[in-house]
């Protein structure tokens, strides 16, 4: 028996397969440490979206070699850029996602059996339906480490989940690379299928579908917007990533989607839900982008009034088509960022100050800040409580709530 210590950066995808690999290390009688100075093997799950985190992955990396005795460097960075902690002198093993256990654990356990509980956070289960994605933007990283879609079939998924509810989940978070290209690759577009059977599962839950390029979504965007009006356990969320209001700035991006394909999807929800949340994602400062371009992003903003955005400065990917352009000046992709993240904030507020005096059933996923418990509505809309030992509230409860105020990216609720 040894202990181990995983830290995790980036998406929910890259925490998925952390309790992947740590479901595995319990099965082979391993168990976590406190610390990473106390564990006999410290494991790295890494991102590298952009360049920032790539220097944060890489100071982590050497931080945790100093700690630990046997450092296991994992995830996107090890996939696309392994070569990186070589050449900076970190001494750790560069592997697989799939290949950690089975290092760790000497070639004794390198898969979970099935009957093993999947591991949970706290209440929240992480369901990864697939790896890889079907797209080749010329800006991303990522799909060098995580390559083509690879779809198990539903019926597994399905069982994966009903294994989270069983072990105690009450939210689902579906996840990949990109959930929308789920079943291309076996010639079939069933994601509505799989959420429609995932909600079907007995248990008070709820589901929560992970990022979907627009690309991907756009063709079945009504058949899946029906899926979310008949299903309660699904939060009415989407995130699909738009990224420029500019159809030639997506041509180069090489993006699946224009912008009147976006403006479908969100329309079909619109249609068919009264309080959704769309998130969605913009990449300000694109080599291409032009001054025009940014303002096209900022009046698609203004149109769809997202309550949930990302906004990302263009960084350089090494060994991306977008890398060899000839970039924009700081100064003017900071002041890009600034204009659009003033305005992200506004349109963000709009939509938590629309919710003022309005009651909702929220789901307490997680303890918050103090006595507080950070609760999520029907439209996955963060609300934060109060004073919930005073109250008996508890993680994993579901409770009537009305907003009682805002700070611009959650709101404030009082039990009902």
């Amino acid at each position: 028996m040894a202990t181990y210590h995983i830290e995790t950066y980036g998406c929910t995808s890259n925490r998925g397969e952390s309790r992947e690999i740590e479901r595995a290390l319990r099965d082979g009688g391993h168990y976590p440490a406190e610390s990473p100075a106390d564990a006999d093997v410290a494991i790295l799950n890494t991102c590298t979206v952009v360049e920032k985190t790539e220097r944060n992955m890489l100071r982590r990396a050497e931080e945790l070699a100093d700690e630990t005795a046997d450092l296991v460097v994992t995830g996107c960075m090890a996939l696309a850029q392994g070569e990186e902690f070589r050449e900076a002198g970190i001494d750790a093993d560069v592997l697989h996602w799939d290949d950690v256990p089975s290092h760790v654990l000497n070639g004794e356990c390198p898969t979970v059996t099935p009957d093993t509980e999947p591991v949970l956070d706290g209440v929240i289960g992480i369901l990864p339906i697939a790896r890889g994605c079907m797209s080749n933007c010329s800006y991303c990283i990522t799909k060098f480490a995580t390559g083509r879609v690879d779809s198990p079939p539903v019926e597994e998924n399905v069982e994966k989940a009903r294994a989270l509810v069983h072990a105690g989940a009450k939210e689902i978070r579906v996840t990949g690379q990109d959930t929308g290209v789920y079943g291309w690759d076996t010639g079939d577009r069933t994601l509505p299928e799989l959420l429609d059977r995932i909600c079907g599962i007995d248990g008070e839950f709820r589901v929560r579908l992970g990022m979907a390029n627009p690309g991907g979504i756009h063709g079945i965007h009504e058949e899946l917007a029906d899926v979310f009006a008949r299903n309660e356990k699904l939060y009415d969320f989407i995130h699909a990533p738009v990224q420029s209001g500019s159809d030639e700035v997506l041509e180069t991006m090489r993006r699946q989607h224009r912008v009147e394909k976006f403006r479908e999807i969100v329309a079909a929800f619109d249609d068919r839900l009264d309080h959704w949340t769309l998130s969605t994602d913009f990449i300000v400062g694109f080599p291409t982008e032009t001054e025009a371009d940014h303002e096209r992003s900022m009046a698609l903003l203004r149109e769809v009034r997202p309550e949930k955005i990302n906004v990302t400065r263009f960084s350089k990917r090494p060994g991306t088509d977008a890398a060899e352009m000839k970039g924009l000046g700081g100064t003017i992709k900071k002041e890009r960022s600034k204009s659009m993240s003033e305005l992200k904030m506004s349109v963000v507020a709009e939509a938590y100050e629309s919710m003022i005096g309005e009651t909702f059933e929220v789901l307490v996923v997680e303890q918050g800040t103090g006595d507080s418990v950070k609760c999520r509505d029907p439209a996955y809309r963060q609300v934060i409580v109060q004073g919930a030992s005073d109250r008996g509230i508890a993680v994993g409860e579901f409770l009537d709530v009305e907003i009682t105020g805002h700070n611009t990216v959650y709101a404030f609720g009082e039990p009902v």
